[in-house]
Order: C-alpha cells, then sequence, then structure tokens
C-alpha cells in the first residue's frame, strides 16, 4: 500500500514564503510523475506544478517565478517552495504522484495568505 503524507502549509503573510513536503512510503518502484494541486471552496480543483521523475517541470502561469517544485527521488519526496505568496494563493494544497499508472493523493494541507 502506498501512502502520501503532506507536511508544511500554514498561514503567512503576503510576500511570505512557505515550503511543502509530499512524502510517498509502501511499495515504490519508483514514481513517474509527482504534481501539486490546489482547491479554493467553490471551484475546480486546479493542477499548480509538475515535476516528471528526470526533473522535467511545468507551471501554471499563476506561480511561474514564485513557485518551484522539486524532488528527491532516493527519498521519494517532493516538494513545492512557495515565495512571494498572494492572497490568491490560499487554498488546500494537495500533491499527487503516480506510481505504476496509479494515482495516489495526499491529505491535503491548507495554506492561507493573509495580511
Amino acid at each position: 500500500q502506498v501512502q502520501l503524507v503532506q507536511s508544511g502549509g500554514g498561514s503567512v503573510q503576503p510576500g511570505g514564503s512557505l515550503r511543502l513536503s509530499c512524502a510517498a512510503s509502501g511499495s515504490i518502484l519508483s514514481i513517474t510523475t509527482m504534481g501539486w494541486y490546489r482547491l479554493v471552496t467553490g471551484k475546480q480543483r486546479e493542477l499548480v506544478a509538475t515535476i516528471t521523475r528526470f526533473g522535467d517541470t511545468n507551471y501554471i502561469g499563476a506561480v511561474k517565478g514564485r513557485f518551484t517544485i522539486s524532488r528527491d527521488n532516493a527519498k521519494n519526496t517532493g516538494y513545492l517552495q512557495m515565495n512571494s505568496l498572494k492572497p490568491e494563493d490560499t487554498a488546500v494544497y494537495y500533491c499527487n504522484a503516480v506510481i505504476r499508472g496509479v494515482t495516489f493523493w495526499g491529505q491535503g494541507t491548507q495554506v492561507t495568505v493573509s495580511s
């Protein structure tokens, strides 16, 4: 059984930074792609960033230049470094990982950006 456990998040003022982590455990041979999504109540889930096992990254326009996705394949852990945070970044953030063709999700973590 595979589990994704998220850590990080919290509350920060505009312009601040936070780092999210997503650690995969269980029967893992390799993680193909890891990604971060966010969900705002009343809106659709939004893909924020993805990273392949080879390190190729992709971001939505709203976070380009501010967020950085990375991963440590040896630790089966992914990260999302969020800088210059804005109030509109407030959401519940979820990580996911594709393992042997199956998508797994983390438990979600709240990020609140407010003065």
